[in-house]
């Protein structure tokens, strides 16, 4: 084996779960951008990992070769969904199709397949909450199970093929997915933890705002309420200005009402934006706990 090729494969996913670290913050401090932005380039990047892989073949033997395209394909389907490993597994297929070769339809099951099991090892995964290591190794041994599928699609000359590949293969799954998985989790946890951070430091520059409004605001209130209490007694029942006096009243309790609310937040809730007025704190929503 030349085990040079081996270590440019490593070093592929390396690259790949460094853009992912990167791309992952940009795309999350960037919280107006459809999460679609990020499965598109999320796929189309290791889609292009996946072609490399293609293209960077590690020899076994006289003859016998292999690739790792399934790893960077499965790894983005296990941290981002179906629609990131979709997309990646289009463009590897797109390749391999280009490619051509009687092994060319064995080659898109390989890969279709892949994305299938990273997205199910997804769904169970966040069943769970996170990735845990057998959710890693679960999928490492689910891409190897669908390679094998693929070799078998060619007959007997697959299985005449797969026989020096299957120790290979077994490695590349259990190493490239099972452990690279491990590494991609904790990247995703450290950027959970982060907007953890992000949302708690929010909410609390929030708060403070509000606590320090609401005491501003209640002080000149109180001085309000005690006038208007003064002169609705002075002015005679019935007339216009003691109707205008109770409406006044009946505003001051709606600002007393905020101003509690403004007190009570716990949460940071927006209102969209409406024409020319930007998003703003829906200060209802933020404290419903109330």
């Amino acid at each position: 084996m030349e085990f040079h090729h081996v270590l440019e494969a490593a070093g592929v996913i390396v690259l790949g779960l460094v853009f992912y670290s990167y791309s992952s913050r940009w795309f999350a401090s960037r919280q107006r951008l459809a999460p679609a932005w990020a499965h598109a380039v999320h796929g189309l990047a290791f889609g292009a990992l996946a072609v490399v892989l293609m293209i960077a073949r590690i020899q076994v033997a006289e003859g016998v070769f292999f690739d790792a395209r399934t790893v960077p394909v499965a790894l983005i389907a296990l941290v981002e969904g179906w629609p990131a490993g979709l997309v990646a597994g289009l463009v590897a297929v797109a390749y391999r199709v280009w490619l051509g070769g009687s092994g060319a339809p064995a080659g898109v099951v390989g890969l279709l397949g892949t994305v299938l099991a990273g997205a199910l090892v997804h769904a169970w995964a966040r069943r769970h909450g996170q990735v845990a290591a057998r959710h890693a190794f679960g999928l490492a041994v689910l891409v190897y199970a669908v390679t094998f599928g693929s070799f078998l699609l060619l007959g007997a000359r697959g299985l005449a093929m797969w026989r020096p590949l299957a120790l290979p293969l077994l490695v590349m799954s259990l190493v490239g997915v099972g452990l690279a998985a491990l590494l991609f989790r904790d990247v995703v946890e450290s950027r959970a933890a982060e907007a953890a951070r992000r949302d708690a430091a929010e909410l609390r520059a929030v708060t403070l705002l509000a606590r320090a409004a609401a005491h501003e605001i209640n002080n000149p209130l109180m001085i309000v309420t005690s006038g208007l209490s003064v002169l609705a007694k002075r002015l005679p029942a019935g007339t216009e200005e003691a109707q205008w006096a109770e409406r006044a009243r009946e505003g001051v309790g709606r600002i007393k009402d905020i101003v509690g609310r403004m007190n009570e937040i716990t949460r940071v809730e927006e209102v969209p934006p409406r024409g020319s007025l930007p998003p703003m704190l829906d200060i209802r929503k933020s404290s419903d706990g109330r």
